[in-house]
């Protein structure tokens, strides 16, 4: 596993760009170095690497990505992200445990907010028990981050969402002061107005919400 990390390090280093790392660190409000690989540049050392190394034709494997969130540099925990994406098919309920330690270390939006959508959206789909299992209380938990991620969870779901656990984890968030927590509440209902804008209308309507989740939620209603 070192040896395959140390190839991505090699490729990353060759790439170290020091006039975009500090933009890049200022952005992420200075809570993560970067090595100021852009996005575009990233994908193409990736691919690279992904060829290289074969990890994607193997069973998911929690130490690599282990191995990349140990990284200092942001961009570490960026291709755990992707390795993760491109092996979505591959999660098993297992796994999930796993989803709630990356939530909760190196926590930030960037990384939150493709794990809970994605991995743990994906694992909560095809196990749905997870929600009473586990999910359930992360909306009520003191880590902001877990809160946002059960908000978040079935943002693709699109007919297939479970309103009422949609709604429920909501309606118990809904008074909370924090930004992160009205924006994913926000986010949440606009996302889900896209398949049920009269539900979500009626919602809105019914439900103190704070001013930036009733913004952010009624964009696309008439």
């Amino acid at each position: 596993m070192q040896s395959i990390v140390a190839r991505l390090t090699e490729l990353f280093e060759e790439n170290r760009n020091q006039a975009n790392a500090e933009p890049m660190k200022n952005y992420m409000k200075g809570h993560f170095p970067f090595l100021g690989i852009k996005k575009p540049e990233r994908s193409l050392l990736e691919k690279k690497f992904f060829q290289e190394t074969k990890v994607l034709k193997e069973p998911f494997n929690q130490e690599f990505i282990r191995e990349l969130w140990a990284q200092d540099e942001r961009e570490y925990q960026y291709t755990a992200l992707v390795y993760m994406e491109k092996t979505l098919n591959k999660l098993e309920k297992t796994d999930f445990p796993f989803m709630e330690e990356l939530i909760t270390t190196k926590s930030w939006w960037d990384t939150v907010d493709a794990i809970a959508p994605k991995p743990v959206g994906k694992i909560a789909e095809k196990f749905p028990e997870v929600a009473a299992e586990t999910i359930d209380g992360w909306a009520m938990n003191d880590n902001l981050w877990l809160r946002r991620a059960a908000l978040l969870f079935q943002l693709k779901y699109k007919e297939k969402t479970r309103e009422e656990l949609l709604y429920k984890y909501i309606q118990q968030n809904a008074q909370s002061r924090e930004f992160f927590i009205q924006k994913a509440i926000g986010w949440a209902l606009r996302e889900y107005s896209k398949t049920n804008p009269e539900s979500v209308k009626r919602f809105i309507e019914t439900t103190k919400l704070a001013p930036l989740s009733v913004r952010e939620g009624s964009k696309y209603l008439a």
